[in-house]
């Protein structure tokens, strides 16, 4: 099964300038006031006053001008900032430039995503394969959706034959999609559109159809209503969407929340993954070959990750962490295919495995301390090359078509602009295929990876990023970036918004916290339900770690993170207030007795537990929830709020209630400010123009906050 890796490369850098910093007055801010309600939770005979649970209505007039003068008293605040203009001219001019994706083909076609600068969406363009790529045309050009970019394209799938094409549209922001189906020779819609579809892929069984998965369209909001038991359907071509079959899901004794259908590239199997939540899955095969072939169980269990990757007629070749945390891969037959027939095919590592196939041979990219090393295998087993990349950093995009005799990877890290490489798969060789062509000179630049103790001891490594000339005075202002959750990896990469920070003379730092999958599960699971804690002592560690070696001070130091990161800045800055002199919670999950309540958020229980689970559990919650942790008479550091009106993941309620909190509990001077986006969601899809203006508030309000006064308004001359 071939898996297509697309990393957009999000370049840039300022001109070098020094800022001087001074006591400033601060800004007068008349907030709007919340009005409360009596809404009381009652868990385990415990009451649980909530005072803002209208604002968890996103339908109502009520929020909708709540929202609307949230934004007018933020925006009026930003409006005083000077130099955020400044910011804003010069995050526009150095986002524009050409970013060119990896090429792949379909059909007669080699495709590739290319946007010319500032263009809000990525366009797909095409040249017949063996044809000069300077012929290529626009193929599908997603910024004619919406003039202003708010329809995004949410995924593309194409027929084996490439002749058709079927590619889902986000609204607004929205996880809800549309699929639109495309005859890719006239570039013609050739059926009515599939509405209602959330968190699917498309997979085409040959050239007839493809499967995909959604929920049933809940009774309430649509953006905010619980969404909890997802289905596989078939989409055959020709037919109505209400004539699609149901394949798998909508089973009312075990609400299976993420279900997805994928076929192998040869059409022979359809692998079947229904979840209960983003962790552990169950895994089905039914054999295409054979009419009305039943679902095969290979696995009725979720107490692992498991999927198929390949398959060489009934030989399957499955990605597993079942008794191996770090992964590995194994073989059996699909006549019997259960665990204890599995056979080693890439034994588990000390490093976590990341598995992918392409041109006759599989692929292992492992993480060695959150960097890349990819090793080579046939399909005996027998190692053939370790890859040689181009530095120390992230490479991905190692899978193409297992006929195909090259493929193309981006490599990145933080000092180092992404750039595509062709890689020869037979002889081992890598060549540069595209390098982003911008004035950023990564030798002015250092990217160091250091370990440190967290509260209990354990050891956790962190990169620390900024000029090669930087003077350790204490003083230098500071981003601490985290997540910490869901088995996810931060690994280095490279992007505007970070370049633009180091170049004001900041620093950058990113800690690998516990909660998420460096090291493999068991570093994933130190991390969730009763461990959680944890995540956050890694974080506070990581700040303590940045003062003590003089990299910053609480005076100059900023926290931020985005959605379950979200939550890792709420629960920091309610645990430590005085530790940072800003905060910057995005979207994120902030009410933890309620987040299972709306939209999939069920779902994220392996991690969270819920309130409902036991009064243990509930306790837990309670005592970090960021929302029920705002305590008045606190100091808390300035503070921007940052959600979407249209995110429908981390409803935007989470973000609303908690800055009405902070607003009403605050005490001193530090602002405590919520900025929301409007016809936007959860990040993905957000048009270029809406980014730059969000990281030039973000970069202004922070840096006003730390108390710096002023930025060169010419840059330099520039």
């Amino acid at each position: 099964m071939r898996k297509l890796f697309f990393l957009a490369l999000v370049l840039s850098i300022f001109v070098s300038c020094k800022i001087q910093t001074q006591s400033m007055k601060s800004i007068s801010i008349n907030y709007p006031k919340t009005h409360k309600v009596d809404t009381v939770n009652t868990y385990f005979g415990v009451s649980i006053p909530d005072p803002y649970r209208w604002l968890e209505d996103d339908r109502s007039k009520a929020t909708e001008n709540w929202v609307k003068a949230q934004n007018e008293t933020t925006f009026e605040y930003l409006e005083n900032i000077t130099y955020r203009k400044s910011l804003k001219k010069r995050l526009t001019k150095l986002w524009n430039y050409e970013k060119i994706g990896s090429p792949f083909k379909e059909g007669s076609y080699t495709y590739f995503y290319k946007n010319d600068g500032l263009q809000n969406q990525y366009v797909i363009y095409r040249y017949k394969t063996g044809n000069d790529p300077s012929t290529a045309e626009v193929f599908l050009d997603p910024n004619t959706f919406k003039e202003d970019g708010t329809i995004s394209l949410g995924g593309t799938s194409f027929s084996k034959d490439g002749k058709t094409l079927a590619y889902a549209i986000s609204e607004g922001g929205s996880d809800w999609r549309k699929i639109l189906i495309m005859n890719t020779e006239t570039k013609e819609i050739i059926e009515d559109t599939l509405v209602d579809i959330k968190f699917s892929g498309m997979s085409w069984y040959k050239n007839e159809g493809f499967y995909y998965s959604s929920y049933d369209k809940p009774l309430g909001s649509e953006l905010s209503a619980k969404t909890d038991q997802h289905k596989v359907y078939y989409h055959k071509l020709g037919t109505k969407q209400s004539e699609d079959q149901l394949i798998y899901g909508g089973i009312p004794e075990e609400k299976h929340r993420y279900i997805y259908g994928g076929v192998t590239e040869d059409d022979h199997y359809l692998v079947i993954t229904p979840r209960i939540s983003t962790s552990g899955n169950k895994l089905y095969i039914k054999d295409l070959t054979v009419p009305n072939a039943p679902l095969v169980e290979i696995l009725g269990h979720t107490d692992s990750d498991s999927n198929i990757i390949e398959n060489v007629g009934s030989k399957l070749y499955i990605m597993t962490n079942l008794d191996a945390p770090n992964q590995k891969i194994v073989t059996v037959d699909a006549s019997d295919p259960s665990p204890e027939n599995w056979v080693d095919f890439i034994p588990e590592t000390e490093n976590v495995l990341t598995p992918s196939t392409g041109g006759g041979y599989f692929f292992a990219n492992y993480m060695v301390d959150a960097v890349s090393q990819v090793l080579q295998y046939d399909y005996n087993g027998k190692l053939i090359r370790e890859v040689e990349l181009p530095g120390v950093g992230t490479a991905d995009g190692f899978g193409t078509k297992k006929d195909e005799k090259e493929l193309y990877y981006a490599f990145t890290n933080y000092i180092t602009p992404g750039s595509i490489y062709k890689y020869d798969i037979d002889n081992g060789t890598s060549e540069l295929y595209k390098k982003p062509s911008i004035d950023f000179n990564p030798e002015a630049y250092k990217s160091k990876q250091v370990f440190y103790k967290s509260k209990d001891g354990t050891n956790v490594p962190m990169i620390i990023t900024h000029k090669k000339d930087l003077e350790l005075t204490g003083k230098n202002p500071t981003i601490l970036y985290g997540y910490g959750g869901f088995n996810v990896s931060l690994t280095p990469s490279f992007s505007i918004a970070n370049a633009v920070w180091m170049e004001q003379g900041g620093v950058f730092a990113v800690p690998n916290l516990r909660g998420g999958g460096e090291y493999g599960k068991a570093w994933h699971n130190a991390g969730t339900k009763l461990q959680k804690q944890n995540v956050f002592d890694d974080f506070i560690a990581a700040a303590e770690y940045l003062i003590s070696e003089k990299y910053t001070s609480s005076d100059f130091l900023a926290i931020r993170g985005g959605s379950n990161g979200g939550l890792l800045v709420g629960a920091t800055m309610t645990q430590r207030p005085e530790l940072m002199k800003v905060a910057l919670p995005a979207v994120g999950v902030l009410d933890m007795l309620r987040y299972h309540t709306f939209t999939a958020g069920a779902g994220w229980a392996y991690d969270y537990g819920t309130a409902e689970d036991n009064k243990e559990m509930f306790e837990y919650l309670k005592g970090y929830s960021p929302v029920h942790n705002v305590k008045k008479g606190t100091k808390y550091p300035a503070t921007l709020v940052t959600t979407g009106d249209h995110d429908d993941r981390v409803v935007p309620a989470h973000s609303f209630k908690f800055a009405a909190e902070l607003q009403s509990k605050q005490t001193g001077e530090n602002p405590t400010l919520i900025r929301i986006e409007t016809d936007a969601g959860h990040g993905a899809g957000t048009p270029v123009s809406k980014t730059i203006e969000q990281y030039a508030d973000i970069y202004g309000f922070t840096l006003y906050n730390m108390g710096f006064k002023t930025l060169p308004s010419e840059m330099d001359g520039e």
